[in-house]
């Protein structure tokens, strides 16, 4: 058994004493770009709005990208003279498209025969004249024929292949729609949440929406939005998963002064009430200038989670938003639990954490960490023999690794009891903790 415990989540910081929290650190893959426009009926990729998904049952990758496959301005702009000319937007339509890849690098643009495009179906167009479109795999839904959910600009739709899909009507929500709507089925509260925006005192403004059966959905609500003290950085989309404790979200930050987006990181309890964690600075930093990602960043919905890492797919563009970028799909790897950890203020600086009190579940008390540089040490609060003195330091970046008090001392007396936990950091971060291992009485 193992539960753990992100501690970018403030509900389980009780105090801590030179900390800040930072984001974890990203390791962008080489091969990028991925996937890029060369296509006929890719005229412009534009925002991408990828959706990326580990199909189990197929061993395989699976995207669904939106780009713009008419596009009257672009079409007729040669390369050579859009940086001489202001972009503008002209005639468009969006489609769906869909590609593949044994191992997430390479990928595949199957000719799949279903969509017209100039008197072809030789493409791999899922959908036409569809925009903002989030592909969910539903694995908790029964019915076969509604395994994939999208949620877009217009409405739903649902396939049970990803592949041939059922436009869906729903109820006028409110919202424009105008980005990269996506949804979840939130195991928690019993219901389909779902993402998108609204235009509201001249900004973008995230909103939620909610369904307890994919047909029915409430109106669209704000819940994030610029801060006060930067209103010119407004947030252009947010995607929103589950994580252990609550809910994490990726914000797309175009920054209307500078007209570059960046991805930011955010925290919520109940996906309502959001929390910005280390705003201002990005979970996948833009390239250097000049290069095909330094320009924009957007988030791909959603993480694909494995043991070993985080895969961050997200669509990079070579200039700003209204400019005449190129976009790519670019990776970026995070280790577990990375997404955000505390550590100390200053080099080689020494700090503490103490947690709230915590339901301790099982045996062996594990963390998540990078220490390889200086150390980590906990303790039980108020327990003898599980001291910070008689910790055995933790140096090396570890997942899941356990702590130590001296051979054969567990947590076993404190299962199911709650207790406070103390931690020492030494020029570390510590992302997570946990509880792991069986209980036996007797």
């Amino acid at each position: 058994m193992q539960r753990t415990f992100p501690l970018l989540d403030p509900r389980l910081v009780e105090r801590t004493e030179n900390l800040r929290l930072v984001l974890g650190c990203v390791r962008k893959e080489e091969r990028n770009p991925l996937l890029i426009e060369d296509q006929p009926w890719e005229v412009r990729f534009d925002n991408l709005y990828p959706n990326v998904h580990w199909s189990q049952e197929r061993g395989l990758f699976e995207c669904w990208y939106n780009p713009f496959i008419v596009c009257e301005a672009t079409s007729n702009t040669p390369d050579e003279e859009k940086r001489r000319i202001p972009y503008r937007p002209g005639e468009r339509e969006m489609g769906l498209c869909y590609a593949q890849s044994r191992d997430g690098i390479v990928w595949e643009k199957p000719a799949l025969g279903l969509v017209e495009f100039e008197g072809s179906t030789d493409n791999n167009l899922v959908m036409r004249d569809i925009h903002g479109v989030g592909v969910y795999y539903d694995r908790f839904d029964p019915d076969p024929v509604c395994r994939y959910k999208a949620l877009t600009s217009v409405g739903t739709a649902t396939s049970p292949d990803g592949l041939r899909w059922t436009l869906r009507e729903c109820p006028d929500i409110g919202a424009i729609g105008d980005t990269h709507n996506n949804l979840f089925w939130d195991e928690r509260t019993r219901r389909y949440v779902g993402f998108t925006r609204l235009w509201k005192d001249r900004q973008r403004i995230v909103a939620r929406t909610e369904s307890p059966d994919f047909v029915s959905w409430t109106k669209a609500e704000e819940v994030l939005r610029a801060s006060d003290d930067s209103p010119h950085r407004q947030v252009y989309e947010l995607i929103v998963f589950p994580c252990s404790s609550g809910y994490l979200g990726i914000a797309a930050v175009l920054d209307t002064e500078s007209d570059c987006v960046d991805c930011e990181l955010a925290w919520s309890p109940d996906t309502i009430v959001w929390r910005r964690v280390a705003e201002g600075f990005p979970l996948i930093p833009r390239g250097e200038e000049g290069s095909w990602d330094h320009g924009c960043i957007y988030a791909a919905a959603y993480p694909i989670i494995t043991e070993k890492e985080l895969l961050l797919y997200y669509a990079g563009g070579n200039d700003t938003h209204m400019s005449w970028r190129k976009t790519g799909l670019g990776l970026a790897r995070l280790r577990p639990d990375g997404f955000a950890g505390w550590r100390p203020v200053g080099t080689r600086g020494k700090g503490e954490l103490v947690t709230t009190s915590i339901v301790c579940s099982a045996p062996d008390l594990t963390i998540s960490a990078d220490a390889e540089d200086g150390s980590i040490r906990a303790e039980v609060v108020g327990a003898e023999g599980f001291s910070l003195e008689s910790c055995r330091r933790i140096s090396a970046s570890a997942t899941d690794c356990a702590v130590n008090w001296g051979e054969g001392t567990t947590l076993a007396p404190f299962v199911g009891k709650t207790i406070t936990l103390r931690f020492e950091l030494l020029d570390a971060t510590l992302y997570s903790i946990g509880f792991s291992g069986q209980h036996t009485t007797g």
